[in-house]
């Protein structure tokens, strides 16, 4: 019968009222005939599948409203998984293949009911042969008794899923077993209902409520489609591979599923076929076999049939997070490696616990989602976890929580809305975090602490009630590539000793401190974008130390560094720039009393036990010796700040009012709204040296009355205001003052200073004035007049000052009688350093490491041809 005879609209008309075996055979008759059925996928094909009894919805539990790519395929996919408990079995006795083959294909079907050849299950289970059929009528099924299977058997519930109860608890003493379509309760003598501990079982469609399923390695189970309700969980000893696969998991009492030892050595048939069927779904962002997986629910992966089927284009986006895991062998090893407990489009929800693994116990999570739970996945003693694209959210406690040396590989989940953080990672644990959104939580997004380890990069961090990440208590990750923004605290606060290696991160928009550093904290803070923030840039509060270096700190409403004297950071080649506030402030301050609310109570985060389960954290055993801690660091007594580009902020460039040494070494000050450098108030010794300090919008250098400074080798030009006003002890040494609108250094006020070798050229006012009582030396300097309408003298001391000394100091003036005189020049020794810093050049050009460029030649052309003549002062 040709196809053509009739409308195709006509055929699929006729072909939808065909059951199943029918549709098979049309499949076979010819091309046209095969594309005519696999036609009806969203009519037929989805009647036979929602309508068989072993059979849910493709995608359920996690996302039912979705439809499955293809029905037909689902269907198929169904049929081919209850045979596959048969596979692979051996034979029970010595015989031929063919007489094995003859005996499963002749199999029996017993019914079990009232009425029926058999009343009860046991009377059943002794009658039968292998791979027979057991065939149970609605009812419920009590044993007073253990049941024990020592033959391959398969039961079967007739009718829908919940006319068939089993009361029993059943021991599998055989090579393999199914059970499809049941509803296992406790009997009263156990609340393990299935347990086996060599042989594979596999369960499909069954309903355990307020039981437990408990497998021991070498035994292995395949769970498809099951219920796990009221305090039901699984208990995994030893396995080395089991598969629970669109599974739902609810109103847990402990976990919902536990995995604890290492898998045994021994195998059993099925590990095989497994295995195989575990390559079927595809893994998170590998090459090769590991591809990008869909979301929780999906059926992608698998051959996909009609004509409807389309495939997804891969975004940008996901190309990126391939690459990022394509380039980490320790991440694809993670992945290809770790199997025990695979659990992949399971929902796990409204329980105390999702996952707990312990003692070597090793398990792999994709594409489930973890919801309402006191935790998601608990990971502890030397076990593994491999997470991949599984949604955990709205946990009461941490998501995903690891400790005592847990490993494994978080990858391409969406962990969000979580009561704390949404990783816990502590104790030696070492997990690699990569490509998550980690996002809404009421807490923080990442916690490490108590010596805790992992590298986390390429995550989005964003929207958490505290810190993006949090490093307290000798935590001491990579923190690195990630995107960390819209928090409402800090980006990444590092604490109570906490280290780390922060680098190449893109932390902005935070309503606290881009990154903040406090009590003992010391991390690597390196080549990170901290900007936009609703408050400073980076925070060294008290005792906070730290290499804080080639980073880019802008745009952020505060200070672009915000540091306290009682801490000991290393500041070098930053760029900290176009912040609202001061480019770097140096504060004499202790943290406020109101500090606790400022940090939303980090320390109680720290703190957290976990009561139900006895454990008391004695954090004095995690810490290191200080002596190990800065073993590879270069110890440091003085906080330094080296090699900073501070330009183009909203206040002073670099603002000091402490009590603790500091050293300023061969930083660019330029641009900054108000003075270059304030020393506002410095008990112990500042040192400004070699730096350049050009172009502020008030003076260059500005310090105040009993401040202890040194100002050496400095270039300090074309400022708005003086050039140096000193009105605290110490002394102003071999530097260059070019340029400056007011006076070039006024030294004033009861002090005790030496102002020694400089060069000084202010474009108007005196070279150096010296007003009121000073005491000290002003010898050795070069001064000259550089604008010919500066009728100010260049070198001014008061009256009746006589505990000053001034000696050997060079006044060049204006002679207009005089025609020739040689050019005045810095170049014995070279001019100090000069910046050829454009002032529109946005943050992100500089490069990773401050460069200063130095002038060959500062010189002033004699239009008269003669020493003492009118000369005009060119600064190139």
């Amino acid at each position: 019968m040709e196809v053509g005879s009739l409308p195709v609209e006509l055929w699929r008309v006729i072909l939808a009222y065909l059951p199943l075996p029918d549709l098979g055979r049309c499949c076979q008759v010819c091309r046209a005939w095969r594309e005519l059925v696999i036609s009806l996928d969203n009519t037929r094909w989805r009647q036979l599948c929602l309508r068989c009894p072993e059979c849910r919805h493709p995608n359920w539990p996690s996302q039912p409203h979705l439809e499955p790519p293809s029905w037909r395929e689902a269907l198929k996919q169904h049929a081919m998984a209850t045979r596959t408990w048969t596979q692979n079995g051996p034979e029970l006795q010595s015989s031929a293949c063919l007489l094995f083959f003859r005996r499963r294909k002749d199999r029996r079907v017993w019914h079990v009911g009232p009425g029926l050849e058999f009343e009860t299950l046991r009377g059943a289970l002794g009658a039968v042969g292998p791979y027979d059929r057991v065939v149970l009528h609605p009812g419920v099924y009590e044993e007073q008794a253990e049941v024990v299977l020592k033959m391959p058997v398969e039961l079967v519930g007739l009718g829908r899923l919940g006319e068939v109860a089993l009361l029993v608890c059943m021991e599998q003493q055989c090579p393999t077993a199914r059970l499809c379509n049941l509803v296992f309760m406790p009997p009263w003598f156990s609340t393990v209902v299935y347990k086996t501990s060599w042989g594979h079982v596999q369960l499909d469609n069954c309903n355990f409520e307020g039981a437990q399923l408990q497998i021991r390695g070498p035994g292995t189970c395949q769970a498809r489609f099951c219920s796990f309700s009221r305090g039901s969980s699984a208990h995994l000893v030893g396995v080395v591979l089991s598969l629970f696969d669109s599974c739902d998991f609810s109103g847990s009492d402990t976990a919902s599923v536990t995995v604890e030892g290492p898998p045994v050595s021994e195998r059993n048939w099925a590990c095989k076929h497994l295995a195989a069927l575990a390559r079927t779904f595809p893994s998170c962002g590998m090459s090769g076999s590991f591809n990008c997986p869909p979301f929780a629910g999906s059926n992608a992966g698998r051959k996909q049939l009609g004509a409807n089927d389309k495939k997804e284009p891969v975004s940008l986006e996901d190309f990126q997070r391939r690459q990022e895991l394509d380039r980490d062998p320790v991440a694809q090893m993670l992945a290809a490696s770790t199997l025990g407990c695979i659990l992949r489009r399971c929902l796990l929800r409204e329980g105390k616990g999702g996952v707990h693994l312990s003692n070597y116990g090793q398990a792999r999570l994709e594409g489930n989602i973890l919801r309402g739970l006191n935790y998601a996945v608990r990971c502890i003693q030397n076990s593994t976890i491999v997470m991949l694209r599984n949604e955990v959210c709205e946990c009461r406690a941490s998501g995903v929580f690891l400790r005592l040396s847990a490993q494994g590989l978080i990858a391409e989940n969406n962990i969000h809305s979580n009561g704390e953080a949404g990783l816990d990672i502590r104790k030696g644990a070492y997990p690699i975090i990569v490509c998550n959104k980690i996002h809404s939580g009421l807490r923080s997004g990442v916690v490490v602490l108590g010596n805790g380890k992992g590298s986390i990069r390429s995550n989005q961090i964003f929207n958490n009630k505290e810190a993006g990440v949090y490093i307290l208590f000798s935590g001491n990750p990579v923190v690195s590539g990630n995107h960390i923004f819209q928090g409402q605290a800090a980006g990444i606060a590092i604490n109570e000793n906490g280290r780390g290696m922060i680098s190449e991160n893109v932390i902005k928009e935070n309503q606290w401190g881009g990154v903040d550093i406090r009590r003992g904290g010391d991390p690597i803070l390196r080549n990170n974008y901290i900007c936009y923030g609703y408050s400073d840039g980076v925070v060294v509060g008290e005792r906070g130390r730290g290499l804080i270096e080639g980073n880019h700190v802008y745009c952020n409403k505060g200070c672009g560094v915000w540091v306290m004297s009682s801490s000991l950071p290393q500041l070098l080649g930053n760029y900290v720039t176009h912040n609202c506030m001061y480019g770097l402030a140096v504060f004499c301050r202790k943290d406020p009393e109101n500090m606790d609310a400022r940090e939303g109570n980090w320390a109680g985060e720290g703190q957290e036990n976990l009561n139900e389960e006895g454990e008391l954290f004695a954090w004095e055993s995690d810490l290191d010796s200080e002596d190990e801690r800065h073993s590879a660091r270069r110890s440091i007594s003085v906080a330094l700040v080296e090699s900073n580009c501070i330009n183009y902020n909203g206040a002073v460039g670099l603002y000091v009012k402490s009590s603790e040494p500091l050293n300023v070494f061969a930083n660019l000050v330029n641009g900054n709204r108000g003075t270059g450098v304030a020393v506002l108030q410095s008990s112990q010794l500042t040192r400004l040296v070699t730096n350049c300090i050009l172009e502020n919008a008030r003076g260059g250098v500005t310090v105040e009355k009993d401040c202890r400074v040194e100002l050496r080798g400095n270039g300090i030009y074309k400022n708005c205001g003086h050039g140096v006003t000193f009105t605290g002890n110490g002394q102003i040494v071999e530097n260059d003052v070019v340029g400056n609108r007011g006076y070039g250094i006024q030294v004033s006020g009861s002090v005790d200073i030496k102002v020694l070798r400089n060069r000084v050229q202010p474009a108007q006012g005196c070279g150096i004035a010296v007003l009121g009582p000073v005491k000290g030396v002003v010898h050795d300097n070069l001064l000259f007049q550089g604008h010919p309408g500066n009728k100010k003298m260049l070198l001014h001391m008061d009256p009746g000052n006589d505990s000053c000394v001034l000696r050997n100091n060079s006044v060049l003036r204006h002679n207009n009688s005089c025609t020739s005189a040689p050019p005045w020049v810095l170049e014995n020794p070279p001019p100090r350093p000069l910046a050829s810093s454009p002032s529109g050049l946005a943050s992100s050009q500089y490069p990773s490491r401050l460069g200063i460029s130095m002038t060959t030649r500062i010189s002033a052309t004699v239009e008269s041809g003669c020493h003492n003549g009118s000369m005009f002062c060119s600064i190139l």
